[in-house]
C-alpha cells in the first residue's frame, strides 16, 4: 500500500517529538496517546440502569454519574446526563460496546474523529489558564475529575489523570494543527518536551 493511503493519527506531522521554547528542564511534558479505540455512549431512553450495567460488566468499571472519569479495562468519562466517552487501546473495544449495549445506548466510533493528548508537568495548569474558562486549581478540579469546556474556543473533553498534574484532553481532529499552534505560543516560555 502506497504511503499516502496509510491510516494516520489525527497528531501525525503535527505534534513532533523534541523539546521546545524556553531551555532548562521542561515545564509541560505532551504524550501523544495515539491507537486509542474511542466511543461516544448514550443511553436509551428509560435505559440509563441497564445501559451502566452492561457498561460496567464491558469497562470493568462504573459509568459516572457526574462529571468525572473511571477506569478500568477501558476509561469512562462523563460526557453528559447518561452518555460517557469510552476510551481504551483494546483494538475491537468499539465493536464489543456496540454488541454489548444493542437495544441500551447508542454507540458511535469516535477512534478516528478525535486526537487524545496527556498533557502534564509543573507549569501544565498555567498553560491550560491561558486559553481553558475553568478553575483548575487543585482545590477545585482534582485527579478523576472531567470537563467539556474549550481552550482557545475549541471544543474539548477534559480529565486529570493524576495529582502530578496530568491531564488527557480530546480535541476534534479537525481542529488538532489549531490547537497545538495555540499550545506552542502558551507553554514556550515554560519549555516542553513531546515524547
Amino acid at each position: 500500500m502506497s504511503e499516502a493511503w496509510q491510516p494516520r493519527d489525527a497528531t501525525h506531522g503535527v505534534i513532533v517529538p523534541g523539546r521546545y521554547g524556553r531551555g532548562g528542564e521542561p515545564g509541560v511534558r505532551v504524550l501523544r496517546r495515539a491507537g486509542l479505540r474511542l466511543a461516544t455512549i448514550i443511553a436509551g431512553k428509560g435505559r440509563r440502569e441497564e445501559a451502566a450495567r452492561a457498561l460496567q460488566e464491558l469497562a470493568g468499571t462504573a459509568p459516572p454519574a457526574a462529571p468525572k472519569a473511571a477506569h478500568g479495562i477501558m476509561s469512562l468519562v462523563w460526557s453528559g446526563p447518561d452518555q460517557w466517552l469510552m476510551v481504551g487501546d483494546r483494538a475491537d473495544a468499539v465493536e464489543a460496546a456496540a454488541r454489548k449495549l444493542a437495544g441500551l445506548a447508542a454507540v458511535s466510533d469516535q477512534s478516528d474523529a478525535r486526537a487524545v493528548v496527556r498533557l502534564s508537568g509543573a507549569r501544565i495548569r498555567d498553560v491550560l489558564a491561558k486559553g481553558c474558562p475553568i478553575d483548575l486549581h487543585p482545590r477545585v478540579f482534582k485527579t478523576g475529575d472531567a470537563a467539556l469546556t474549550a481552550i482557545a474556543h475549541i471544543g474539548v473533553q477534559l480529565w486529570q489523570i493524576d495529582d502530578q498534574p496530568a491531564y488527557d484532553i480530546t480535541v476534534p481532529r479537525s481542529m488538532v494543527s489549531s490547537f497545538w499552534s495555540w499550545f506552542d505560543a502558551s507553554a514556550a516560555e515554560f519549555g516542553y518536551a513531546v515524547e
